[in-house]
């Protein structure tokens, strides 16, 4: 089995304990909250490591602040998901990932990190700056942080909140985002005050020109 195959197919193992429709906890929405889905994601990340050796989750989302954003594959490598390590995560795309408030790996993903920390507000010196500015701003209380301004003052690749359900700011229209992709675009009302979810930081780094991947982009696992 070749290496991304291996690395994706392996988060989708039944195992004991799995939740209750068979499959790891691993997948992460916009809101950041973990699920038990399907679907696979397009990337990988992680917050540390946090799951037990039975490779149960624990109750902690994050041991570490470098929350980053990987391919799911690099160099030939292979893993064992949820093994001794961190606890391998996955995201639809990109968009997703930001707002959940990860941030691109600066090795496997080297030059989107470049870009990244270069269009990031207050010219951080390196990753460990540009993770505590994050950290503040995407989690209050340990919760998810959910700030409010205008809707057109929001650049592609933001991630708002309505009625319980994430949308993405795309092509000047919102698309209802699902683990399985987007759905077909709403009007967008530039007017109208809405919660947004994708940390103000990475707001600021979209409008200065950070372009993310979309789910489309990314070759799905065999």
């Amino acid at each position: 089995m070749d290496t991304d195959t291996r690395l994706l197919c392996e988060s989708e193992l039944k195992f004991p304990g799995a939740h209750a429709v068979g499959y790891r906890q691993n997948r992460v929405d916009p809101f950041g909250d973990f699920h038990a889905v399907a679907e696979r994601g397009g990337l990988m990340g992680n917050r540390g490591r946090l799951h037990r050796d039975s490779r149960g989750l624990t109750g902690r989302r994050w041991t570490s602040r470098h929350w980053i954003l990987c391919v799911c594959v690099f160099k030939g490598r292979r893993r064992e998901v949820w093994g001794n390590s961190y606890t391998e995560l996955f995201f639809l795309d990109e968009p997703t990932a930001l707002a959940a408030g990860h941030r691109p790996c600066f090795e496997c993903r080297r030059e989107a990190a470049k870009a990244f920390l270069a269009a990031f507000p207050g010219r951080p010196r390196g990753a460990d700056a540009m993770d505590e500015a994050l950290h503040r701003e995407r989690v209050e209380n340990r919760a998810k942080r959910i700030w409010r301004t205008r809707l057109g003052n929001l650049p592609e690749g933001a991630m708002i909140a309505r009625g319980g359900r994430a949308y993405a700011v795309r092509a000047g229209a919102l698309s209802p985002w699902s683990f399985a992709g987007y759905g077909a675009p709403a009007p967008l009302e530039p007017n109208a005050v809405i919660d947004v979810l994708t940390p103000p930081s990475t707001v600021a780094a979209l409008k200065s020109g950070y372009r993310p991947l979309w789910a489309e982009t990314l070759r799905p696992a065999a």
